[in-house]
């Protein structure tokens, strides 16, 4: 018979499974990994009794999988309903389980309504429309770029008075997570999380290689940062830049294009193929046009769409 449950760590392979077949049937293959899976399960905060649904068909096959997600103690919340390609009806029943979850952990956090944002690949035109059905709009565009390796990259010279400051020890850890959270207190989707949490949900991936964090900084003062991993290593052989933030006040000065260039190189000099980074399309930064004039191009686009759900509902 048909059954709801709560997912386990356990899970993780057949909600990999699950989630594979959804993207092969939209991007033609996955767009996830096994480790990804687990590593998103296994998040600090987020309580797999209560946040998320697991659906499973009569011949026992994993057939659904539903999660909501709050962002630190802000009202945003990441959510999502993954249903396997050919199912009818499931998704109509995960989704107001899904909402009305968000309106609670944004009650719980003191607010009197959730701000609920779920990414949607472009080339998904039903779900498009299916999320519209719940009220969602259209707020903004994360574009996956990538650069391939023809041939020699090098590792750029600081310019007077920048100073880059690489490894995992604690004060150039709580400078990076000083600088990322100043750095996108205005973009879109960012909820500020204090340096323990940042820490612990970065130490908790496999995928997290702290050797590939640098910090620059300028005449002594940190200024910029970013962070690469290992997420697309294993699939696409690409090294990844997760994170790259240039505080306010030293905007202007090409450290973007510093940091970014530094994390190709370093790439490079691992034996990747390739460097993958995502960029919000309205950023309040020239981001985009930045890493474009350094060669990466777009290979696919996540849309993400937002609705405000009240925390009673």
């Amino acid at each position: 018979m048909h059954q709801f449950s709560r997912p386990q760590v356990a899970d993780a392979p057949a909600i990999y499974e699950l989630t594979a077949a959804c993207d092969t049937d939209v991007l033609g293959q996955p767009d996830l990994t096994l480790d990804d899976i687990a590593g998103e399960l296994a998040e600090p905060g987020f309580d797999l009794g209560s946040d998320a649904w697991l659906w499973h068909g009569p011949d026992g096959r994993l057939d659904g999988w539903a999660w909501a997600r709050a962002q630190g103690d802000s009202e945003i919340v990441e959510a999502d309903v993954v249903v396997r390609p050919g199912v009818t009806g499931l998704a109509e029943r995960l989704w107001p389980l899904v909402l009305e979850r968000a309106g609670v952990l944004a009650r719980d956090r003191g607010h009197a309504a959730a701000v609920v944002d779920v990414g949607v690949y472009r080339a998904d035109r039903a779900k498009q429309e299916l999320v519209q059905g719940y009220g969602f709009a259209a707020a903004t565009s994360f574009h996956r770029l990538r650069v391939d390796f023809e041939g020699p990259v090098q590792a750029p010279e600081p310019p007077p008075g920048v100073t880059l400051h690489s490894g995992h020890d604690e004060e150039i850890l709580r400078e990076a997570h000083r600088v990322h959270q100043e750095g996108f207190a205005a973009h879109f989707g960012h909820a500020y999380v204090d340096y323990d949490h940042w820490y612990e949900v970065r130490q908790g991936r496999t995928t997290t290689d702290w050797d590939q964090l640098t910090v620059a900084r300028v005449d002594g003062r940190p200024a910029a940062m970013v962070l690469g991993n290992d997420q697309f290593l294993s699939d696409e052989g690409c090294g990844y830049v997760a994170t790259l933030a240039v505080l306010p006040e030293f905007r202007g000065r090409g450290l973007g294009r510093l940091l970014l260039r530094t994390a190709v190189a370093a790439d490079h000099a691992r034996g990747r193929k390739g460097t993958i980074l995502h960029v919000d399309a309205n950023n309040t930064t020239p981001a985009l046009g930045l890493y474009e004039s350094e060669g990466m191009r777009p290979v696919l686009v996540v849309d993400i769409w937002r609705n405000t759900i009240t925390s009673d509902a």
